[in-house]
């Protein structure tokens, strides 16, 4: 049931990705969003030579035995272009919550999706790690390797020295961590927001939902700012309502300046949150159903100069991921593609008409494809109308 990664040439991975990117994001012109490529990991990928995992999982397992002898390639939940064909995607806390994932290792994994042949390549990753001890609590383990446990990661940027910040629920807190996964820092708390993992340990007073941290991290085109958005609302805020918090990358502070985007309705939330400008951003916006429950899974393009001056980012459908036209019927499914999925947490652009979109498959839980069925981890590519017009910035210029 197993499926580990494969041996084989790097260089000839990369040289069949970079075709089958070069075909995902082709500028063909369409009058509704539509998709040009796919690509599917399978459900039961595993590190191999890892260590054990999912011994304190409980509930359905969609079939799947516990403990797994090895770490899952599962739970993406933010996106890197590393430049060369490749990908750096974050897996998450692990299963779920912060008491069933002390043996899940945090790790950033190395991807190539080859859409010519509809298959994802494991090529690598790295294990996040406290070697410094700049975490000054207790962590799960003495060797500080850092697990589900102790950090609930949920959305990563690159930094400019090929290292990652990333963004936390349990927190919330803004990790910085070097290129072989090292953290450089201090955990960066939020100033007046405590999720109850944090208070829990603290005794400090929670204001925050469970695992609604940072959800969504954007980096302004000039590296100079992070933008850490919630996933949910602070007490005392308007319910859906959703701060945008701004950070600086020199100071290491937080500016001050906060935006806020409110939801479409309050028991929704966000999956993940990019910069395209210095001033717009791509909010994946989501319901929690799966399967035939799930209605809203959305790419929203978010503007946070507030043109309407009523204190909100200006919001604009971009993608309705649940109908996506697919006239070349390159998943399979038929002429209408649809993204089913409870969790929607990745999204990323390959050019200025072109974005990919990646599904967060909560291995072993998650079966909105099919009933009963876990979730493979599905990696999308859909063409737009019209340009983004992007900064140039925010594609990288060569290999990370």
């Amino acid at each position: 049931m197993r499926k580990t990664i494969q041996s084989g040439s790097l260089a000839l991975v990369l040289t069949v990705t970079l075709a089958g990117a070069a075909q995902a994001s082709g500028h063909a012109k369409v009058t509704t969003p539509t998709l040009t490529g796919f690509a599917s990991l399978p459900a039961a990928t595993f590190v191999p030579g890892s260590e054990p995992s999912g011994s304190l999982i409980t509930g359905n397992t969609n079939g799947y035995a516990v403990p797994f002898a090895d770490q899952p390639v599962q739970g993406f939940s933010g996106i890197v272009n590393n430049g060369d064909g490749t990908f750096g995607v974050l897996s998450d806390n692990g299963y779920g919550n912060q008491a069933n994932s002390g043996d899940f290792l945090l790790r950033v994994q190395r991807l190539a999706p080859a859409f010519a042949t509809g298959t994802v390549d494991v090529v690598g990753g790295i294990n996040l790690t406290d070697p410094g001890k700049r975490v000054p609590w207790k962590l799960t383990r003495e060797d500080r390797v850092l697990t589900g446990a102790d950090f609930d990661v949920e959305s990563i940027v690159g930094d400019s020295s090929g290292g990652y910040w990333i963004g936390d629920e349990f927190g919330p807190y803004l990790l910085h961590f070097d290129r072989a996964g090292r953290l450089l820092s201090a955990p960066v708390p939020l100033d007046g927001v405590t999720a109850p993992e944090t208070a829990t340990r603290t005794g400090a007073t929670a204001n925050l939902g469970s695992s609604k941290g940072f959800e969504g991290l954007a980096k302004s085109p000039d590296g100079r700012h992070l933008y850490a958005l919630l996933e949910g609302t602070v007490t005392g805020d308007t319910a859906g309502d959703l701060r945008l918090n701004e950070f600086d990358t020199r100071t290491g502070k937080y500016t001050g300046k906060r935006y806020v985007y409110r939801l479409g309705a309050p028991n929704l939330a966000i999956g993940d949150a990019i910069a395209i400008d210095q001033n717009r951003f791509l909010i994946i916006e989501r319901d929690g159903g799966q399967g035939a429950t799930a209605v809203i899974k959305r790419l929203y393009l978010a503007d946070k100069r507030d043109r309407d001056s009523d204190g909100l980012l200006d919001k604009t459908l971009l993608v309705d991921l649940m109908n996506i036209a697919d006239p070349r019927k390159l998943a399979g499914f038929g002429e209408t593609f649809t993204f089913p999925f409870q969790t929607i947490e990745d999204v990323v652009v390959l050019d200025e008409k072109t974005v990919a979109v990646l599904n967060d498959n909560n291995f072993p839980f998650s079966s909105g494809r099919t009933a009963g069925v876990a979730d493979n981890n599905e990696w999308i590519t859909i063409a737009l109308p019209s340009s983004l017009h992007p900064d140039k910035r925010i594609f990288p210029a060569h290999g990370r």
